[in-house]
């Protein structure tokens, strides 16, 4: 799900081509569930752009809007899948496109649009798309400079990058002391800090080396002064470079987080701490056992799974260690007919037999048999813990 930095990216690019420009024509098609379940219709979207003027774009945590030169203004999230284009420049990241296929790269408007406007010359061409509509375009009739204070941004908490005046280690102190729920659950609250989404909440408390578990107000002074530089650097930097993870420091959490139940999973970071992911009603966090370490009381029930990086390197111990074992009892097979041959009698003995000479020769055979047999069952038993070591 796009989160603080991405919804800057999105609305770096809107400054950049749209802000400024007279939308000459905008068309929207019909889904109840991104338009008609925030209370509008795609005709009253494309009604609402047509003809007006953007004079601004802005940003709160996971939503952003347009600010029109008359109301209503769209407000708009993108929840699992959304996300904005502009015709002629990408957007989203690399990997986006290294995803589509030929003909959908040159697809215009893009699939799974939503809604699509065009501006007057020099025209630029803007659309909303959304594969699994989760996303949300509502719309707000106020004052531009007022939209903050209606629904849905008045209900969120403040955006630790945008607010820094308002988000203070103060304000997240009071939210700390006065809630009793697991650290993690309280950071995604978007009523109490807007824009904080899986990944940068893995990232924050990874950094601030805190629990993710671990109830809110089981914190120290110092352990909140930490989380909430961490929430302030983290968030602030990933914006500044407009969420590409290309620019991210090697030692950030998020390019090791996203192996869980994928092959070739690298487990853990370059200074060899491990990955683990906590489970709790269904939600998941990547930690680090080593660095966040509890230091207070934690939710009951929490499930953990310590990701694994050499499950494809034991495939090929476990042969070395098969091939070692059956090495070893081929060699006390060949010891074995070895003492089986010197034990044959020639064919001068066998013609000219002496019987206690045959009597003692019989005795010494038997205790060298005995002797062999006691090295191999030694063998087999050696060969047997190897190859159970390897189950």
């Amino acid at each position: 799900m796009p989160e603080i930095a991405e919804i800057a990216r999105v609305v770096h690019f809107l400054r950049l081509h749209l802000v400024g420009k007279k939308i000459k024509n905008a068309t929207a098609i019909e889904d109840t569930n991104v338009f008609g379940k925030v209370g509008t219709t795609g005709a009253d979207v494309a009604k609402a752009l047509t003809n007006k003027k953007v004079l601004s774009a802005g940003t709160q945590g996971k939503y952003f809007w347009l600010i029109l030169d008359q109301p209503p203004h769209p407000v708009m999230h993108f929840g699992m899948t959304g996300w904005i284009h502009i015709k002629g420049d990408r957007t989203a990241y690399t990997n986006y496109y290294k995803k589509m296929k030929p003909e959908e790269l040159n697809t215009w408007p893009p699939k799974y649009w939503k809604f699509h406007l065009i501006t007057e010359d020099p025209a630029v061409e803007v659309a909303f798309t959304d594969p699994r509509r989760f996303g949300r375009v509502r719309l707000v009739d106020c004052p531009g400079e007022s939209i903050r204070k209606f629904s849905p941004l008045v209900e969120n908490g403040p955006d630790p990058v945008v607010d820094i005046d308002v988000f203070t280690e103060e304000y997240l102190r009071a939210k700390m002391r006065s809630r009793h729920v697991p650290i993690k659950a309280l950071i995604l609250d978007q009523s109490v800090i807007s824009g904080v989404g899986n990944w940068v909440g893995d990232e924050v408390l990874y950094q601030a080396k805190l629990h993710p578990e671990q109830y809110c107000d089981d914190f120290s002074d110092e352990q909140i002064t930490k989380l909430f530089q961490s929430i302030r650097h983290v968030c602030q930097f990933a914006v500044d470079k407009l969420g590409d993870s290309d620019q991210f420091p090697k030692d950030w959490l998020f390019h090791y987080r996203w192996g869980k139940g994928q092959k070739g999973a690298v487990g853990h970071l370059p200074s060899g701490e491990k990955l683990a992911f906590l489970t709790v009603g269904g939600r998941t966090s990547c930690y680090v056992p080593d660095v966040q370490k509890k230091s207070g009381r934690i939710v009951p029930g929490v499930k953990e799974e310590i990701i694994e990086s050499d499950q494809e390197e034991a495939k090929p111990k476990k042969a070395a260690r098969t091939k070692a074992a059956k090495v070893e009892n081929d060699k006390l097979q060949n010891k074995k007919r070895k003492v089986e041959e010197d034990q044959l009698p020639s064919k001068k003995s066998r013609a000219t037999p002496n019987n206690s000479a045959t009597s003692e020769a019989k005795k010494e055979n038997a205790e060298k048999t005995a002797t062999v047999e006691s090295k191999m069952e030694l063998g087999r038993r050696r060969s047997g813990r190897l190859q159970g070591k390897t189950a």
